[in-house]
C-alpha cells in the first residue's frame, strides 16, 4: 500500500464515528468550530451525534428534525411536516450546514432546511449551542453542521437497506410507507469515493385513534409524498499533504396531492383530518441541488489550510390557497383567487481558514480566515406571475481571527472576533393590492458589524472542567418577509429601519465531568437582542417583528455506561423567552411556541445483549407551558419509542416502534405556535417499521 493510501485510510478510519465511540464524542473533532476543537476544549456546549445514535433513530423516524428533536431537549418538538417553521434551537434559529455548506436561506426562510438531505446520506451531526460567529450569517441559535457519510478503506463497500412503515391500527396500501437506499465507495490509490441513492414513498398518516392526520396543502406535508436523493463524491490525493474533493447532493421532495385538508374546531376539540381528493394548483415540492469543492492542505509551512467553494440551487413551492394575501380583484372576484408562493435562491460562496497550531512552544493556537457569500433569492406567486418578494441580491464579506492559549496545562484561553460586511442590492418594486400596491423605492442597503467572542476552559481537578464563554451572532431578518409586507406609501429601502440586522449576544457557563462509567455536563446560558426578529401569525400571513428579545434557559445532560454493552443517557432543557411588546424598553411579554421550545426530558437506554441483539428504548417528555395567550397554553405530553436489530448471517434486521404506548397527542406547534383551525393537527400514532440493511 501507498503512503498517501494508507494516511487517506487512516484518515478516513479516525474520522468516522464507528471509531471513535459515541460516549467519547470529546475526542472528535469538530468540524463546525472552523479551529478543529473538539467538545472538552469548548468554552460552549457542543453535542455530537454519531452513526451509532443516528442509525437509532432511523429505525423510527426518517425526518431529520424528529432525529433532532428525539436527540437534543433545548430543540422544539418537530412539526412532522415539510415546514419546519418554529422549530428552533434554544429559541432562535441555527444555521443549518450540509458539510460546511450552508443550506438556511436567511434572505428568505421558508422553514425547510431539515429537508435537503436524505437521512440515510447522514454520518455524524454537529451542533453547537448558542451564538457563534465562527460561520457567519445565520448562527444566532447556534450551528447544526450535518456531515455526510464518507468513503472507507476497500476497494468496493456496498450498502442496501429497504424498510417499510406502518401504522399498527391497520395495514392499508394508503398508509404504507416504504424506503430504499443503495450506497457504493471505496478507496484505491490515490483516490476515494462515494456514490448514494435513496428513494422513500410516505402514505397517510394516522393517529392514535386510527383518524387521518390533516395534510397542509399549502405549507407541504410528508405524509402523501415522495422523495428522492443522490450524493456523490470523489476525493483525490495530491500527494501526502494535500487532498481535493468533489461533492454533489441532488434532493427532491414532492407531495403526491391524493388528500386535501378538512378544516378542524379548536374550541370543539375536533381536529383537522384529510380526505381523499384533489387540491388546487400544483403538488408542493423542495427542489435542491448543492455542489461543494474542497481543498485541505495538512502541511502548508507548518499550517493546515482548509477551503471549500460551493454552490447551491434551491426551490421550494407552497401550495394552493385562497389567502387574502394572494387577492387582486383586477384578476378575480375577491376570496375566489388561488394563488401559490415559489421561493427561489441561487447562491455561491467560498469558507477559507488558515491554522497554526505550535506557537510559543504549542500553547497558542492561531486560525485565521475568510468567507463569502453571494445569494440571490425572490418569491413570485406562481399562477400567476407577480412578484411577491423582488429579486434581492445579497453580498457578505467576512474576515476573521481566532485564538487559543493554554497559559498553564489545566486552563485554555480563547477568543476571536469577526468583521461582517453585508450588502442588499434591491430594485424598486410595487406590493401586491392586499398591500395596497404601494411604490417603494429600492435601494443598496449596507451594514457592517464586528462580532467579538471569548471563552475560558478550566480543569481545576481531573475529571472536572469548568467553561464559560461570550459570543455574538449575526443575521439580517427575514427580508422577504419585510419587503412582501410594506403597505406604507413612500417607503425608501435606504432608510428603511426593518432591513436592520440582527446581533444577537449570548453568554453562558457551566461544567462537564468525564469520569468512565459517568458524564455529566450542565449549563446556563442567556440571549439577547436589542432589535430581535419575531415571528407571528396575523390571519393567515406570518408577519416578522422587530422587537428586544431575551431568553435564557439551563441544560443538564448524563450518561452512564455500567460496561461497553449498556448506556443510560437522560437531558433536560428548561428555558424562558420574553419580548418587549410595546417598544418601552421592558420585556412584558411571553414569546410563543412559534418561537420557543417547551421545557423537555430525554431519556434513553441502549443495549447488546450479544453480537447478535441489540435494543433501544427512549422516552420524551414535553412538559405543560403557559404563554399570555392562553388559547396557546402546552397540555404537554410523553411519548415512548423502542426499537431491536437482529443480526442475521447475511445482514441485519431491525423493527422499531415510534409512539410505542400509542399516545393521543396534538403537536406543540398546533397547540402553542398557531390557532389556525386548518393547522389543529394530531401528532402520529404508534407505528411499526421493520427493516433490512446488508453489507457486501
Amino acid at each position: 500500500m501507498k503512503v498517501s493510501t494508507l494516511c487517506a485510510a487512516l484518515t478516513l478510519l479516525a474520522s468516522s464515528p464507528l471509531y471513535a465511540r459515541d460516549s467519547a464524542e470529546e475526542e472528535l473533532v469538530v468540524d463546525a468550530t472552523r479551529t478543529e476543537g473538539s467538545r472538552n476544549d469548548s468554552p460552549q456546549v457542543i453535542r455530537v451525534i454519531g452513526e451509532k445514535e443516528i442509525s437509532q433513530q432511523r429505525q423510527l423516524t426518517s425526518d431529520t428534525s424528529q432525529i433532532l428533536s428525539n436527540l437534543l431537549p433545548s430543540f422544539s418538538p418537530a412539526r412532522q411536516k415539510m415546514s419546519g417553521s418554529g422549530e428552533t434551537l434554544r429559541g432562535r434559529m441555527p444555521l443549518v450546514m450540509i458539510d460546511g455548506i450552508p443550506q438556511s436561506n436567511p434572505l428568505r426562510p421558508t422553514g425547510r432546511e431539515m429537508h435537503t438531505i436524505d437521512a440515510s446520506m447522514i454520518e455524524r451531526i454537529e451542533v453547537i449551542k448558542g451564538a457563534n460567529a465562527s460561520n457567519g450569517i445565520g448562527a444566532t441559535g447556534g450551528v447544526i453542521n450535518i456531515i455526510t457519510k464518507r468513503a472507507k478503506p476497500g476497494t468496493v463497500n456496498q450498502h442496501l437497506g429497504v424498510e417499510a412503515t406502518t401504522p399498527t391500527a391497520e395495514f392499508d396500501h394508503d398508509t404504507l410507507a416504504y424506503k430504499t437506499n443503495y450506497s457504493v465507495n471505496g478507496s484505491e490509490e490515490y483516490v476515494d469515493y462515494l456514490f448514494a441513492l435513496s428513494f422513500e414513498d410516505q402514505g397517510l398518516f394516522k393517529d392514535a385513534d386510527n383518524r387521518a392526520i390533516g395534510v397542509d396543502n399549502t405549507q407541504g406535508d410528508l405524509m402523501d409524498s415522495r422523495a428522492w436523493d443522490m450524493l456523490a463524491k470523489v476525493g483525490y490525493w495530491l500527494d501526502n499533504d494535500q487532498r481535493i474533493q468533489l461533492s454533489l447532493n441532488r434532493y427532491r421532495l414532492k407531495n403526491k396531492d391524493n388528500y386535501v385538508s378538512v378544516t378542524g374546531d379548536r374550541d370543539a376539540g375536533i381536529l383537522t383530518t384529510s380526505a381523499k381528493g384533489r387540491p388546487e394548483g400544483r403538488a408542493p415540492h423542495n427542489d435542491v441541488w448543492t455542489v461543494g469543492t474542497t481543498y485541505d492542505n495538512y502541511n502548508l509551512a507548518g499550517m493546515k489550510l482548509t477551503a471549500l467553494a460551493y454552490y447551491q440551487r434551491y426551490e421550494a413551492l407552497f401550495g394552493a390557497t385562497n389567502s387574502s394575501s394572494f387577492q387582486d380583484p383586477a384578476i378575480a372576484p375577491i376570496g375566489t383567487l388561488y394563488d401559490q408562493s415559489r421561493a427561489f435562491t441561487d447562491k455561491y460562496g467560498t469558507k477559507i481558514a488558515l491554522t497554526k497550531d505550535d506557537f510559543w512552544d504549542d500553547r497558542l493556537k492561531a486560525t485565521v480566515g475568510f468567507d463569502t457569500l453571494f445569494d440571490n433569492s425572490k418569491q413570485d406567486l406562481w399562477s400567476t406571475g407577480r412578484t411577491y418578494v423582488p429579486e434581492i441580491n445579497y453580498t457578505d464579506l467576512s474576515p476573521f481571527l481566532q485564538l487559543e492559549y493554554s497559559p498553564v496545562e489545566s486552563v485554555k484561553l480563547s477568543g476571536g472576533v469577526r468583521y461582517e460586511y453585508a450588502r442588499l442590492n434591491i430594485d424598486s418594486y410595487q406590493t401586491t393590492w392586499a398591500n395596497d400596491r404601494v411604490s417603494v423605492e429600492g435601494g443598496t442597503p449596507t451594514f457592517d458589524q464586528t462580532l467579538y467572542n471569548a471563552g475560558i476552559v478550566w480543569t481545576p481537578l481531573e475529571p472536572i472542567i469548568l467553561f464559560a464563554s461570550y459570543s455574538e451572532g449575526f443575521t439580517v431578518p427575514d427580508v422577504g418577509r419585510v419587503l412582501r409586507g410594506i403597505d406604507t406609501p413612500g417607503v425608501r429601502l435606504d432608510e428603511y429601519s426593518g432591513l436592520k440586522p440582527i446581533v444577537t449576544k449570548n453568554s453562558e457557563a457551566g461544567f462537564r465531568i468525564q469520569q468512565a462509567p459517568f458524564d455529566f455536563e450542565a449549563s446556563y446560558y442567556r440571549s439577547s437582542s436589542k432589535l430581535g426578529s419575531r415571528v407571528e401569525l396575523v390571519d393567515d400571513a406570518f408577519v416578522a417583528r422587530r422587537e428586544k428579545t431575551q431568553i435564557d434557559g439551563l441544560e443538564v445532560s448524563a450518561g452512564y455506561s455500567p460496561n461497553a454493552d449498556h448506556k443510560l443517557t437522560l437531558a433536560w432543557s428548561h428555558m424562558r423567552g420574553r419580548y418587549d411588546s410595546d417598544e418601552n424598553g421592558s420585556l412584558d411579554a411571553k414569546l410563543d411556541g412559534l418561537n420557543i421550545a417547551p421545557d423537555r426530558l430525554i431519556a434513553s437506554w441502549s443495549a447488546n445483549w450479544n453480537t447478535e441483539l441489540s435494543t433501544f428504548l427512549q422516552a420524551n417528555w414535553a412538559m405543560s407551558k403557559k404563554f399570555d395567550d392562553e388559547e396557546k397554553d402546552f397540555s404537554g405530553y410523553t411519548l415512548v419509542d423502542a426499537a431491536v436489530g437482529y443480526k442475521l448471517p447475511r445482514g441485519q434486521l431491525s423493527l422499531g416502534i415510534s409512539n410505542l404506548l400509542n399516545k393521543k397527542y396534538i403537536t406543540y406547534y398546533s397547540q402553542s405556535a398557531s390557532v389556525d383551525p386548518d393547522r389543529y393537527f394530531a401528532g402520529r400514532g404508534r407505528t411499526a417499521t421493520l427493516g433490512y440493511s446488508l453489507d457486501f
